[in-house]
């Protein structure tokens, strides 16, 4: 399947509308060279790749035998819980996915902290190369491995109106 018919599959899963984005999509966006937003590509990309890992997690030994649980709405510190059955003792997997072979990838305080705190039991699921045929890496432990993590702070302001009904 070509990146243009998998970007419009993942669009469809995430009810992405293009006429409803445009009605909400900020001028000031920063826009790539076709004129998606960079937001709606990561966001597009995201998504992909956490259906990517859900259609391969069984393949994988680390993962292989453990009953998949999505957490990707309680806002936990990763997208996925692999429990085992005979077992309390659970793997979560963070899952991040880039368009090229390489690029950059950033976690979330959550997301870092929780990676911290589990140690061995984190995975960091990247899958890479969303432009032609992805693949994936798996980074058991992505703290103290072969990753490099450099802390980034950026102070933002945010406005928001209110109202009393």
């Amino acid at each position: 399947m070509d990146l243009e018919t998998f970007t419009q599959v993942i669009k469809s899963f995430a009810g992405y509308s293009e006429s409803a984005w445009s009605e909400i999509q900020e001028p000031y966006e920063v826009e790539g060279k076709d004129g998606d937003s960079s937001f709606a590509k990561r966001v597009i990309t995201g998504l992909a790749a956490e259906q990517y890992f859900l259609s391969v997690q069984t393949k994988i030994p680390e993962f292989g035998g453990r009953i998949v649980q999505d957490t990707r709405l309680f806002g936990c510190g990763y997208d996925f819980r692999l429990d085992e059955a005979a077992s309390e003792v659970f793997l979560a997997v963070e899952v991040k996915g880039l368009r090229g072979q390489t690029g950059g990838i950033s976690m979330t305080p959550k997301e870092y902290k929780t990676a911290a705190q589990l140690r061995s039991r984190f995975f960091l699921f990247v899958v890479k190369n969303f432009r032609e045929s992805p693949f994936h890496e798996v980074y058991q432990d992505p703290l103290s491995g072969r990753l490099s993590f450099e802390r980034s702070e950026r102070v933002t302001i945010q406005v928001s109106w209110l109202a009393t009904v």
